[in-house]
């Protein structure tokens, strides 16, 4: 008699189990649902638009006109006799310049000031308003205003490099119109405008190192820079990566900086990628061309990503 009520009781749960398995809960579905719906609208459909349009001789103002013309749209960016070769991989150095500027900048400065503001500075939450407050601008009132302070005639920078003396005889350069010197006025504007949100992110991480790690190192003998080497770097080791990864993906979307400040002079020379997309796309009427590079764009920031990731991937930290 027990082991018929034993046997029946594994079947009821075995019975249980399988109806458990195929009972489908909709609830968390429907939580993601509004998402998913902006999603699908604002994200999905403009990317599976953008792929078909990038195999078209595309003109939104033509429609009849369009030709579907393959993988032609990507392989003229690859063609050395073709016009977009010369344009979009002119353009996209002009950005892996910028990169090589603005990112370092970017990534050690707010690290700097967020370490400075994590101490206890008498003021230090008006000085972290401050550094942050540019953020909330728009890049036309930053660039226009680094354009007048880096004017040839009359601004800033100059007047006070003039008096000064700082750049001898030969007076300070045209920072507007000359290379290298429009690179650094754009990565100066550049840093100047959006360090405080890379701050603010290393700084909330700081505050979550515990502070024993610290009192114990100074036990131990270990001074400032041992502390911010041994302990505060491997500690932010993973908030520097998704910071540095964010700051990549920001500087590829350099746009307002070049075209405000220097019109993407001289010749071409600040032109920058999503610039030639954008004049592709809307002065040419090239859609389909505008469409291929931007795919281009996105692999290559995809790879990049990746990269940095597995570079400064996050290694064991655990204390």
């Amino acid at each position: 008699m027990a082991k018929t009520i034993q046997e029946r009781e594994q079947t009821g749960e075995a019975v249980a189990s399988v109806n458990t398995r195929r009972r489908f809960n909709f609830t968390p579905y429907l939580f993601i649902l509004p998402h998913l719906i902006f999603f699908a609208i604002f994200v999905g459909y403009p990317f599976v638009s953008g792929l078909v349009y990038s195999t078209f001789q595309y003109n939104f103002l033509t429609p009849e006109n369009n030709t579907f013309v393959g993988l032609n749209n990507y392989t003229n960016l690859f063609n050395t006799k073709s016009r977009e070769f010369d344009l979009f991989w002119n353009s996209l150095g002009n950005t892996g310049i910028f990169m090589l500027y603005s990112v370092p900048a970017l990534v050690i400065i707010p690290l700097l000031l967020a370490v400075l503001l994590n101490t206890k500075l008498p003021g230090r939450n008006i000085f972290r308003a401050i550094i942050f407050a540019p953020w909330v601008l728009s890049v036309s009132v930053i660039s226009l205003l680094w354009f007048w302070i880096f004017q040839s005639n009359g601004g800033l920078v100059n007047v006070y490099a003039k008096a000064l003396g700082i750049f001898g005889e030969d007076g300070p350069p045209r920072w507007l119109s000359t290379l290298p010197a429009a690179w650094i006025a754009i990565t100066v504007a550049t840093v100047w405008w959006t360090m405080g949100f890379n701050m603010i992110i290393l700084l909330a991480a700081l505050q979550d190192i515990p502070e024993q790690l610290y009192e114990a190192a100074t036990i131990d003998g270990a001074n400032t820079l041992q502390k911010f080497f041994r302990i505060t770097l491997p500690l932010l080791q993973s908030v520097l990566v998704f910071v540095i990864t964010i700051t990549i993906i920001a500087s590829f979307n350099l746009f307002g900086q070049s075209l405000f400040m220097t019109n993407n002079g001289p010749s071409r020379g600040t032109e920058p990628v999503m610039y030639r997309i954008y004049d592709e796309g809307f002065n040419r009427n090239a859609q389909g061309s505008a469409a291929a590079m931007s795919f281009v764009v996105a692999l290559i920031m995809i790879l990049v990503s990746y990269l940095n990731f597995r570079i400064f991937r996050k290694r064991d930290t655990s204390y």
